[in-house]
């Protein structure tokens, strides 16, 4: 068994270096696509596509890690980011329309949201096995990591254009790889002779055989469309307050850097309510920032409409981790965690920004305005997964 220092360590730079990653690419992609020329609803197409790239990608890479256990994971998330960076420089590097940019993000949607769910397994493998790796610290660190990101990029577009931050993102692909690249790989002690292996089912098998894990998806799958859009467009909201684009570097920074506190306070949380409980309360937050969103009337409001990320993004990505690892066999748990990602960021991302490119573009020409329009459907989606969380813990009892 590797340092348990070391394991736990790298895990957290990793996570960090993940999540200044992501904000590398996803923080100002609405304002670099529509720099490039593409309107709302092109945006709102283009970035779902890049989830449902996702969505179709991390079932694939789950289900081959869970059918060839003898590959360590790492190795899959490092080709997978590797991909992507070739994918990345050529999007810096040439001018594309509508038909190369689709496929720039298939790629980057596929490859990079799906390393994401198989880097969280190369963890819980480890804590599966009694490592004390602190997940929920990691997590919080890498929301503290996306907030700084997102503070140097808006400086950063300052200075040289929303261009810039495409090679930001392409430096951090490579920082993820190293990281990742280095980081010990888990081997399971081997059965005992005559015991038969168990084997991994079937992602419909799952959602057949356990109704609450099931109900819980569709509730998160909801929530998520509700929730991302508030990041995805969030310069909109801004926009329509009264900022400028300027403004969407802070307006991040004080958004992720509200996830952090999570991580002091998740475990005592989670030994208290269980993972089930706090999906619900997580829900419950993100519909009350949308309606924080809507109500507010300048860029103070905005602001002070943030904190609640606290309870809300900020908690369902480490509860949903441990929601997975209850809820399915362990010979499942590679696979659940990618299905939860798709319903989540996949599904979610993908349903919820092309309602929110439709609505923003719908909503201009009408009185309540484009993005009080996108949030409503953000309260609306948000009550939705209140609803079936609940139901979702009547199910089977409670976790």
């Amino acid at each position: 068994m590797p340092s348990v220092r070391r394991l736990d360590l790298q895990y957290i730079v990793m996570q960090a270096a993940y999540w200044a990653m992501f904000a590398g690419i996803c923080a100002y992609q609405a304002a670099l696509l529509q720099q490039r020329g593409f309107s709302n609803s092109d945006v709102g197409l283009l970035i779902a596509v890049r989830c449902l790239a996702g969505i179709v990608c991390q079932p694939l890479l789950g289900g081959f890690a869970d059918r060839h256990p003898g590959i360590p994971l790492k190795h899959i998330v490092s080709a997978s980011l590797a991909l992507s960076l070739v994918v990345g420089l050529l999007f810096t590097a040439m001018p594309m329309g509508m038909a190369g940019t689709v496929a720039v993000f298939v790629i980057l949607g596929g490859f990079e949201i799906s390393a994401y769910p198989l880097m969280d397994a190369m963890a819980i493998q480890f804590i599966n096995a009694g490592v004390p790796i602190r997940y929920s610290l990691g997590r919080g660190i890498g929301s503290m990591a996306y907030a700084l990101t997102c503070v140097v990029l808006g400086l950063q577009v300052a200075r040289w254009g929303v261009e810039s931050t495409l090679i930001t993102h392409a430096g951090l692909v490579v920082l993820v790889i190293a990281l990742v690249c280095t980081y010990p790989a888990f081997h399971a002690a081997p059965a005992p002779a005559g015991a038969p292996a168990e084997k991994p089912h079937s992602v419909w098998y799952l959602l057949r055989s356990n109704p609450r894990f099931t109900l819980m998806l569709a509730a998160i799958l909801l929530g998520l469309t509700a929730c991302l859009p508030m990041s995805n467009f969030l310069v909109n909201v801004i926009e329509s307050r009264g900022g400028t684009s300027a403004d969407l570097g802070l307006a991040l920074f004080v958004m992720a850097g509200f996830e952090m506190p999570t991580a002091f306070f998740f475990q005592k949380l989670l030994r208290r309510l269980g993972s089930g409980r706090l999906i619900l309360i997580s829900m419950i937050f993100t519909t009350l920032k949308a309606a924080a969103l809507f109500f507010a009337f300048n860029m103070l409001g905005v602001m002070l409409a943030q904190p609640l990320q606290m309870l809300g993004y900020g908690l369902f990505t480490p509860a949903s981790v441990f929601f997975v690892n209850e809820s399915v066999p362990e010979a499942d748990r590679v696979r659940g965690q990618t299905v939860m990602m798709v319903a989540s960021n996949g599904m979610g991302g993908m349903l919820g920004s092309y309602i929110s490119g439709r609505a923003l573009d719908i909503g201009s020409a009408l009185p309540v305005g484009g993005a009080n329009l996108m949030l409503l459907c953000c309260i609306a989606l948000g009550g939705a997964s209140i609803v079936l969380a609940l139901l979702a813990l009547k199910v089977n009892g409670k976790k």
